[in-house]
């Protein structure tokens, strides 16, 4: 019978500490429910004692969230441990992840501790955790560059303390394949009662070898991978979870192993973290990316045609991805759009219903069939958003070879309408400029991003903003038809997000 591998999700932790892609509470809770659909078992929800909001998005988490483990991290201070417990002790099944450095470089440049005073700041941590829960995970932080015999050491104690699950993190993605088995052959070799603990496996992706290392780890005896969604994570990022699974998935007789994650939950969430971040996936990408099951080789098309499996080891519908997207017109009703969106994961309220719907009614006149994709961008755009400060009302770009571009904008600031014209190297910079008018915000474009949400020439655009302004930084998306709008309503979005983190300084991440 074949072992099952626990997948750990740290998208919400971990994921998030990419450039950009911090999430508000709203935005977290709808992505931690999907993980539950996904089928994730632990979810490491956040790290509590980062920022008053972290703490408020974990607790909120785990008092939703009714299957699986909700996790917070924590560095070994009894504060830290305090703050994960009381974020986390809402869940019917919590974790405290506890953390130390082990690598001789950590310890003598960063905490400035003896091996000794580790050993002891583990122990006391992991038998502080367990007074509260009794499933303590323990961490060697940049376990693949220590002593071996020291880490072993470590964990032995750690699990003597009382820790359930051992975590050997590759963090700065330093490994490659057959060195991290080993290296994951030797701890449980040289751990005496490593017996008692899942060991589980953290890679980062600075070589490229996130997920081969994983594979790798697994093979080997680990029995937890951590993993985020698309592999977004700090620097290169982070194994990623759909590669892993669908490994698993797909190579049975290389892997005998399973997991409990619904495959064909994957793309949809796949699609759900980019939305939310903003951090696109490029085509090429494993798994997920828009290429992943394109064919535009003739030979490869006669193949695929004949026979699928001749050019594609995974079927799409494996991992959620309808290959007949068309779904609902402008004659489709309020009933249609809410069971349409039911089972693409979004149970809306009534109240949520109705401002989709007003939406949804618009864009078919505009747009002959609507997408999921186009979907999942209104609901983004009338739920999820931060609470709207600026308004766009009314928008007018012109522009040619022969004129020099400029926009005139109306919008309404806290219900005031305001309107001006500006002058700009192309519309969307004239458009730019004069919202930045009107709304006497300084900030600076980190980062502009356009995408199409479809196929065809009536497809949505979709644009992602990352501004900059005192210090702050936040990510704007908008989708139109319409460029130049979909850019209006991105960098409005991104506004009304600054003015938000500047009204609620308790959600900027420490």
């Amino acid at each position: 019978m074949s072992e099952k591998v626990i997948i750990f999700d740290t998208t919400l932790r971990d994921g998030e500490q990419s450039p950009g892609a911090s999430m508000n509470t709203a935005e977290k809770m709808r992505l931690a429910s999907q993980m539950e659909k996904l089928g994730v078992d632990v979810l490491e929800a956040g790290f509590p004692a980062a920022s008053d909001g972290d703490f408020e998005a974990v607790s909120e988490i785990a008092k939703k969230l009714k299957r699986i483990q909700v996790c917070g991290l924590s560095r070994t201070d009894k504060n830290d441990i305090d703050l994960a417990w009381n974020a986390v002790k809402h869940a019917p099944n919590n974790r405290i992840h506890v953390f130390i450095a082990t690598s001789d470089l950590h310890m003598a440049e960063k905490l400035k501790m003896s091996r000794e005073q580790v050993l002891e700041s583990a122990v006391n941590a992991v038998k502080y955790a367990k007074s509260f829960t009794d499933n303590v995970e323990f961490s060697a932080e940049d376990g693949s560059r220590s002593d071996r015999d020291f880490m072993c050491k470590v964990f032995e104690a750690a699990v003597a303390a009382g820790a359930t699950t051992i975590n050997l993190p590759d963090t700065v993605g330093y490994s490659i394949p057959s060195e991290f088995a080993e290296l994951v052959r030797y701890v449980l070799g040289h751990t005496p009662n490593i017996h008692k603990a899942v060991l589980s496996v953290h890679c980062h992706n600075d070589l490229g070898l996130a997920t081969a290392n994983t594979l790798a780890a697994i093979t080997a005896g680990a029995r937890q991978a951590e993993v985020t969604i698309n592999g977004i994570g700090e620097r290169a990022g982070n194994t990623s979870m759909e590669e892993v699974v669908m490994a698993l998935h797909t190579r049975p007789n290389f892997f005998p192993f399973t997991t409990g994650i619904e495959t064909e939950q994957i793309y949809p969430t796949s699609r759900l973290v980019s939305t939310i971040t903003g951090i696109l996936v490029q085509p090429n990408k494993a798994i997920v990316g828009a290429n992943a099951f394109a064919h535009e080789a003739g030979i490869h098309q006669h193949g695929v045609l004949v026979n699928p499996m001749t050019y594609e080891i995974m079927k799409p519908e494996t991992i959620g991805l309808n290959a007949n997207k068309l779904v609902l017109g402008k004659h489709s009703g309020r009933h249609a759009l809410h069971e349409h969106l039911k089972e693409m994961g979004y149970d809306l309220s009534p109240g949520e219903l109705n401002i989709v719907f007003k939406k949804f009614k618009d864009l078919a006149d505009r747009k002959k069939h609507v997408m999921d994709e186009d979907l999942e961008a209104l609901v983004q755009e009338g739920i999820l958003r931060t609470s709207e400060i600026f308004k766009l009302e009314y928008l007018h770009a012109s522009s040619g070879t022969t004129v020099m571009p400029m926009a005139s904008v109306v919008l309404t600031i806290k219900d005031r309408p305001v309107k001006g014209a500006e002058y700009g190297n192309g519309p969307i910079d004239a458009a730019f400029n004069c919202i930045a008018h009107l709304t006497g915000t300084t900030s600076e474009l980190l980062r502009f991003t356009i995408s199409a949400l479809t196929g065809g020439t009536d497809a949505q655009g979709e644009v992602t903003v990352r501004l900059r302004e005192n210090g702050l930084v936040a990510l704007g998306r908008g989708t139109d038809p319409d460029i130049i709008t979909a850019s209006a309503k991105a960098y409005i979005n991104g506004l009304n997000r600054l003015e938000y983190l500047k009204e609620h300084p308790q959600m900027v991440s420490a």
